[in-house]
Order: C-alpha cells, then sequence, then structure tokens
C-alpha cells in the first residue's frame, strides 16, 4: 500500500518540532524539581513543634503572595528579557533564594525568602507556559503543553525521591537544593542549546507596546473569551491543592492508615502523569471543549463515587483516586490550550500570567472552605467540593458549545475581540 507523502512529511515535520524543544522541556525539569525540592524541605523545617505556630503560619502565608507577584510581574520581564533570559534570571534568583535558608533561621528572613520561592515558580511557570503557546500551532498546543505538565509532574516526583534519599531529616537539603538549581542553571545555558526561535518573533515587543494602553488581557476579559478555560484553572488549583494538604485529614478521619493516604495521594499522582500524552494527543483531534465536558462528567462520577457512604476495598479506592488524577490533572492543560487557541499570539504572555493568578486563587481559597465542610457534615464533603468544580467544569463547556457550535469559524481575535 503506498503511503502518503503529505503524512510521512508532516509526521518529521512534527517530531522535528518535539526534539527541537526536548531540552527546553529538561530545563524546566531540572530547575522546577529544585524548586520543588525547596518547598518540601521548607515544609519539613516547619513542621518542628518547637516553632511556633503563629510564626509558621506567617511564613506559609508568605509563599502565596510571593506567588501572585510572579503571576502579576511575570509578563514585563518577558517583555524586557525574552523569554530565555528571563527563564535563566529567575533560576538564578531561586538559587540565591535556596542559598538565604543556609544562612539563618530568623523568621523576617525567611518570610523573605519564601517571598522569593513563591515569585520564582510563579514566574517560571508563565516564562514557560508562555513560551510553549507562543512556540506551538493549533494542531500541536496540546501535545507539547501535556509534555509540558508531565515534566512539571516529574519534577514534583523527582524531589520527593530525592527527600528520601536523603533522609527528611538531613542536615544537607539546602545543599541539595542548591546544588538540582544550579545544575538547571549550567544544563539551560551551556548544555541545551539557545531556545528554539518562535514563529513570530516581535509578537511579545508588540504586546508591550500595548503594555500600558488598556489592552492586557485581564481575567474578566477572559471570562468573555473563554468561560471554560477559566474555570477550568481554578477548578485545577483548587483541586491539585485540597487532594494533597487534605487527603490525609480526609484519611484519617474515615479510619484509613497513614500510609494508605500516601498511596492514594500517589496513585492520583500517578494517574495524572501517565494520562498526560493520551489526553494531549486527544486535545489536538477533537474539540477540546467536547473533551472538557467529557472531563468534567467524569471527575464528578469519581468524586461521587468517592464520597459515596460506605466503605470500600484498598485496591479499589487506590484505582478510583489514579481514575480521577488521570481526569483531574488533564482538564488543566486541555483548558490553556483552548484559552490560547483563541487568543491573537500578541496577548498570550499576558493571559498566562492571568490564568495563573486565577490557579493561585483556586490555591489559596478553598482549603480553609475543604476543611470547614469536612468539619461541619462528613470527611467526604472534600469530594463532593472538588466533583462540583468538576461538574461545573461541564456545565461551562456544554455552555460554549451552544454559544459558539462545533464547525462554527471564528474570525482572527484582535486586540479587544472576542468570540
Amino acid at each position: 500500500m503506498m503511503r502518503d507523502p503529505d503524512r510521512i512529511g508532516d509526521f518529521w515535520r512534527k517530531a522535528a518540532g518535539l526534539r527541537a524543544i526536548l531540552h527546553v522541556m529538561a530545563s524546566i525539569c531540572i530547575v522546577a524539581t529544585g524548586n520543588s525540592l525547596l518547598t518540601t524541605t521548607v515544609s519539613l523545617h516547619l513542621s518542628d513543634p518547637a516553632i511556633d505556630p503563629h510564626i509558621v503560619q506567617l511564613l506559609l502565608t508568605a509563599f502565596p503572595i510571593g506567588f501572585l507577584a510572579g503571576c502579576l510581574s511575570a509578563r514585563f520581564m518577558v517583555v524586557r528579557l525574552g523569554h530565555e533570559r528571563a527563564f535563566l534570571a529567575v533560576a538564578l534568583f531561586a538559587g540565591v533564594g535556596a542559598c538565604g535558608y543556609m544562612l539563618t533561621q530568623a523568621a523576617p528572613v525567611w518570610f523573605c525568602l519564601r517571598l522569593i520561592n513563591g515569585f520564582s515558580i510563579a514566574t517560571l511557570f508563565v516564562v514557560s507556559e508562555s513560551w510553549i503557546n507562543l512556540y506551538a500551532g493549533q494542531k500541536n498546543r496540546g501535545a507539547y503543553f501535556s509534555l509540558y505538565m508531565l515534566m512539571t509532574s516529574l519534577a514534583t516526583l523527582f524531589a520527593q525521591l530525592l527527600v528520601e534519599a536523603a533522609g527528611a531529616d538531613s542536615p544537607h537539603l539546602f545543599q541539595i537544593v542548591l546544588g538540582v538549581v544550579l545544575l538547571g542553571l549550567i544544563y539551560a545555558r551551556f548544555v541545551g542549546g539557545p531556545w528554539p526561535t518562535l514563529r513570530l518573533p516581535l509578537a511579545v515587543a508588540v504586546e508591550a507596546g500595548n503594555a500600558h494602553s488598556g489592552h492586557r488581557y485581564g481575567i474578566w476579559r477572559l471570562v468573555a473569551l473563554a468561560p471554560v478555560a477559566v474555570v477550568c484553572v481554578f477548578q485545577a488549583g483548587m483541586t491539585n491543592m485540597n487532594v494533597y494538604t487534605m487527603t490525609p485529614i480526609y484519611a484519617e478521619r474515615v479510619h484509613l492508615d497513614a500510609a494508605v493516604a500516601v498511596t492514594l495521594v500517589t496513585a492520583f499522582s500517578l494517574g495524572g502523569m501517565l494520562a498526560q500524552a493520551p489526553v494531549g494527543w486527544l486535545s489536538d483531534r477533537m474539540d477540546r471543549r467536547v473533551l472538557l465536558l467529557v472531563q468534567g462528567l467524569a471527575g464528578a462520577g469519581l468524586c461521587a463515587t468517592i464520597a459515596w457512604p460506605g466503605s470500600y476495598p484498598q485496591m479499589l479506592l487506590h484505582g478510583l483516586f489514579f481514575a480521577y488524577g488521570a481526569i483531574a490533572l488533564t482538564i488543566y492543560p486541555v483548558g490553556i490550550a483552548y484559552a490560547n487557541s483563541q487568543l491573537d499570539s500578541r496577548h498570550m504572555v499576558s493571559a498566562s500570567g492571568s490564568l495563573l493568578l486565577l490557579y493561585s486563587i483556586g490555591n489559596i481559597m478553598t482549603p480553609g472552605l475543604a476543611a470547614q465542610l469536612m468539619e461541619l457534615f462528613a470527611p467526604q464533603a472534600l469530594f463532593l467540593l472538588l466533583g462540583s468544580g468538576a461538574f461545573l467544569v461541564a456545565a461551562t463547556a456544554c455552555f460554549n458549545l451552544l454559544r459558539r457550535p462545533i464547525g462554527a469559524t471564528k474570525h482572527c481575535l484582535v486586540s479587544g475581540g472576542s468570540e
């Protein structure tokens, strides 16, 4: 049977594009591993019962404040420095911050260092996501973004493995953090080579010219343009924070061992990690709103099943968490890919910052609500809350489909445009 030469050529073009960004993804993975390891190390130090709980609470609030600041300011760093140099500068800034933890344990200094930590992570995310969205085309944006999500998931896993290898009580964890961040810097600057040229190299410069002219893609403009993407990002922030922080409390209250709580979170993470590639492939071959509708309904159904009164065999519970991770942790990349497919290239950096700002709001606002619901009603209320977020994704995707059906033509978006 004769092969279609156009298909073969298209395959090799996609393969070449993927190979071209692998070193960028590797740089992101290494630096993100250092940042994730730093967050875990600080949390381990703050778990010391000798530390005043009020001091711990104060230091914990510094990270989200820094994260918000990074979301708001990253766009201007990209405009001034470009994506690659902004990435390197922030990675160096994170390394300097890691040094500070080794010099003193004074609470005011650690508060400032936690601000740096949150700022660095948010900025790295904005720089990386906006570059990927500018580099990718409509047909491969989902695949590229899923690869990026896989790298960040691997970074979290590698950080936990490093903590286990060194020991949670090791006095050298901060030195390991510094070593990993420096390794990422060396790889990104001297080994990996320059980042591939963007298809529209002047796009960011154009956005800079509009930065003070009211053409920023803020949250409300994104709500008008792609409401389903806004809901997806908020839901992702809510889900990730609550599953990782509240599952141990849920497990304890439904009389599960602490070891089981850890494996439930691991099953959730593995499900999300393994699902990134196939979901990214799917999102490039079908209307992403339809995919989000299915994901939202499936996520709501799984949450309802987990929250159903009664006890499940541990194997079945682990399977439910694995399936829920495969659904919940892939909603974010699909939502981001859809949002950026609706934007003019000039606005992708600005939109990435606004979407990450939404993600951080979901991170900050919902754990307290989840804890209150669990206290007032039952431990299963955690998954009813998460299920309501997934159902909202499905409802918003349905609304978006009704507003602009599949196959409807869309004019090229200009500043201030909408669907």
